[in-house]
Parts: C-alpha cells; sequence; structure tokens
C-alpha cells in the first residue's frame, strides 16, 4: 500500500493489505522484500524455479536498499520475517501459522458483508461527484442555513412525542432514520472513490449488542491525510443530504412524522462525531494525528502522565505534537468515559424497573388500540430498543471490567516472575 503518508510517527510505516483485510505495518527492509516478490512472482510461477524467484528478489532488494543481499538472505527474510506475519509463505512455499491480530477494543463485531466490491464501487460512482468542492460547500452552508430555520421555528420535541403515540408513525420515523444510516455507509464509500481508491464490501454487524451498518474503507490508508479525513467525513456529509432532502419534503407535507425523523437523523450525527468509542468522531481524530489506533496509546499515556515513569519506545516512535493530541485525548476522554459509565451503572437498577414499566404500558396500549397487529409491532421495535440499551450498558461495562482485570494480571504475573528472578538469578 506504500508509505503512510502524513502519519504521526517520526518515521512514516510502510503498508501491506494482507489477504483477510489486515493492514500491518512494516519497516523499510521487509516493505521492499514484500514488494519485489509480488512483482516477480508471476514470473516464478511461469518457470517453475523458485531459486530464480529468490535471485531476482534479492536484485531488486539490493537496488533499492544499496546493501548486498542473496537468495539467502531473501530466503531468511520470507521464512523468519514475513511468512510469520501472514503476508508470504516460506521460502519453500509452504504456509506459516500466524496469529491474526487481536479484535479491535471496543470494534464492530460479528460482521456479514451485504453488498460486494463491486456493488459498493457502482454505488460509490453514483455519488462520487457530490464531493466536488464547490458542491460541498453549497450543500453543507445550505444544511447549516435549513437547520437554522427548522429548530428556529419549529418544535421538533413536540414532533417527536407525538409521534411516539402513533404506531404507524413511530414505524415509518424508525425506517427513514434507517435509510438514513445506510446512506450515510455510501457516503463513506463514494468519498473513498473519489479520492481514487476502491471501497471495499458494505454491510452489517454488532457494535456492542446494536445493529450497525459499516463500509470497508481500509484502501483509504492509500490517500493523504485530508483524503482520509474526506472518507471519515462522507458519512455525517451524506446524512446532511438526506437530511435536507427530509426538509423538502417537510416543506411539501409538513408531518410529523417528517420532522421526528428530521431531529433522529440529527441525534444520529452528534452521535457518529463523538470522539470517545469506535464512532467517526474518533477516526477524525485517529486521521488528524496519523495514528491508526489510539486506544493502544492508553497505557503508555497513563503510565508516564500518572505514574510519572520514562516514555515507552512505542510513544517515543511518535512525532511531537501527535504525542500532545493524543495525550490530550486520552486525559479528556478516558475521565469523561468514566464518569459517564459511573453514573449509568449506579442507574441500571432504575433505568431496568423504568425499562419493565414501559414495555409494560406499551403491551397494554398496543393491545387496547384500535389498530392491535400496527400497534404491537411498534411497541415491539421500541421494546428492542429498550432492551439494547440495557444490553449495551452491561456489556460495555463487562468489556471495560474485563480489560482492568487482564491489566492487572499482567501487572502481578510482571512482579511475580521478577520476584522469581531475583530468588534464583538470572537464567
Amino acid at each position: 500500500m506504500g508509505e503512510f503518508a502524513g502519519s504521526g510517527y517520526r518515521r512514516p510505516p510502510r503498508l501491506v493489505y494482507r489477504f483477510d483485510g489486515q493492514v500491518i505495518q512494516l519497516p523499510d527492509l521487509l516493505y521492499e522484500t514484500a514488494k519485489a516478490l509480488e512483482r516477480h512472482q508471476g514470473e516464478a510461477v511461469k518457470s517453475g524455479n523458485s531459486r530464480d524467484l529468490l535471485d531476482r528478489v534479492a536484485q531488486e532488494v539490493t537496488r533499492a536498499t544499496g546493501r548486498t543481499f542473496s537468495a539467502e538472505h531473501v530466503a531468511f527474510v520470507l521464512d523468519r520475517k514475513l511468512a510469520p506475519l501472514g503476508i508470504t509463505t516460506r521460502s519453500d512455499g509452504t504456509l506459516a501459522g500466524f496469529t491474526k491480530a487481536a479484535h479491535p477494543f471496543l470494534g464492530l463485531r460479528h460482521r456479514t458483508a451485504v453488498v460486494s466490491e463491486k456493488g459498493s464501487w457502482f454505488l460509490a460512482g453514483l455519488f462520487a461527484w457530490l464531493f466536488q468542492p464547490v458542491l460541498v460547500l453549497l450543500i453543507v452552508s445550505a444544511f447549516l442555513a435549513a437547520e437554522i430555520w427548522l429548530f428556529s421555528t419549529h418544535n421538533a420535541s413536540y414532533a417527536m412525542i407525538a409521534v411516539m403515540s402513533d404506531p404507524s408513525g413511530v414505524l415509518v420515523m424508525l425506517g427513514l432514520a434507517l435509510a438514513s444510516a445506510a446512506f450515510h455507509e455510501i457516503g463513506h464509500a463514494a468519498a473513498c472513490r473519489y479520492g481514487g481508491v476502491r471501497p471495499g464490501v458494505m454491510g452489517c454487524g454488532l457494535y456492542l449488542v446494536w445493529p450497525a451498518f459499516y463500509t470497508d474503507v481500509t484502501n483509504s490508508y492509500r490517500l493523504d491525510r485530508i483524503g482520509r479525513l474526506r472518507t471519515v467525513l462522507g458519512g455525517v456529509y451524506f446524512n446532511s443530504l438526506f437530511i435536507l432532502g427530509l426538509i423538502a419534503l417537510y416543506l411539501a407535507d409538513p408531518s410529523p412524522v417528517v420532522l421526528a425523523a428530521i431531529m433522529l437523523v440529527n441525534l444520529e450525527m452528534l452521535q457518529q462525531l463523538l470522539p470517545t468509542l469506535r464512532f467517526d468522531g474518533y477516526y477524525i481524530i485517529s486521521d488528524l494525528v496519523g495514528i491508526p489506533d489510539l486506544f493502544k496509546y492508553i497505557g503508555p499515556i497513563l503510565r508516564r502522565n500518572i505514574l510519572r515513569r520514562p516514555p515507552e519506545e512505542r510513544l517515543k516512535a511518535l512525532k511531537r505534537w501527535p504525542q500532545v493530541v493524543v495525550t490530550v485525548w486520552v486525559l479528556a476522554v478516558l475521565p469523561a468515559l468514566a464518569l459517564q459509565l459511573g453514573l449509568i451503572a449506579f442507574r441500571i437498577p432504575q433505568m431496568a424497573v423504568a425499562a419493565w414499566n414501559t414495555a409494560h404500558r406499551l403491551f397494554t396500549d398496543a393491545t387496547a388500540s384500535s389498530t392491535p397487529v400496527l400497534s404491537t409491532a411498534a411497541a415491539c421495535v421500541q421494546i428492542l430498543f429498550l432492551l439494547l440499551s440495557l444490553a449495551g450498558i452491561l456489556l460495555m461495562l463487562w468489556y471495560l471490567g474485563n480489560a482492568v482485570v487482564q491489566l492487572i494480571r499482567k501487572r502481578f504475573s510482571r512482579r511475580a516472575d521478577l520476584a522469581e528472578v531475583s530468588r534464583h538469578g538470572s537464567p
């Protein structure tokens, strides 16, 4: 994939896209070896001579690095470095076992692709032209003006309350919000294509317990910082387009359902811009500083700033200003997240009681309604969201608690190992 452009590292890494979708950072020598192997592998397959392949790779790596390499050196790099990472086979063509990267903390799980790469490429092509700078400026200006007018002259909260008592209105509002979430993902794909790289599959998965759409935009790592930011912001940009369409619909037919849907999509956008969890706001900060995974730096930053320990190698590898930004992010987001989760954990019993009472009321109202089938369907949808919210909170507390326990275990295990060495001497 080339050098990580606009990275926050003192020495920008080279990126390789592994067959399973994992992006791996490599030092120069390993990257040049993998690149030379990819270039000459087709010729070696035709000739059937693996030794010739190793010689060709050695010659190219020698030219690229200015250091002398032989076929034996290349075989060593393949067998000991690249094959264990799952990037290549061994020099004899056999596969090496490799460990997949751990699932990202608080990341999307249980993904299922719905739209293929060809399909997402086609959908992205329909809308990529909307990212022309003049159009972006006009659309964002129109969105801000329309939002200011709408919320200063209409009571969206009252419309939301009115819709929640109407079963058909609830289903239509949630349907529009779902369509906006799907259009959000098309925005990511279209921004990726506008930047000149191919978006991956589109599908759905679970974020903790909540259903969520996703678009594989791993190829955006091939872009510079501006291109990556455009890809991340493409989602909320398309949400603003969707809202403009809803406002036009509302002007033609002033329905409280449409007004409530506009408010709900606005809440979706605000949620996406939160920098705490792995929403778009988190990736905006990540792309600004040029560091793919900010959560990896929570431990090193806390050890340096709270425990006053010397900076670890992981922190030393970062440039000065990314270190400052990530430190501010950790020291601001972590206490806010802990306080928020603490308050939620304290109120879980009250929330459970309130959810039970709400569910009971919804079912009672649904059975007494003149349209019991529609009312029951709307009640089931609302109860499902109540249950998912409670389950999501409990699961997040479980993940965080488990992470803390694992951290403590590693800490005590390391101390026990050091104590054992000090008693018996170094091996």
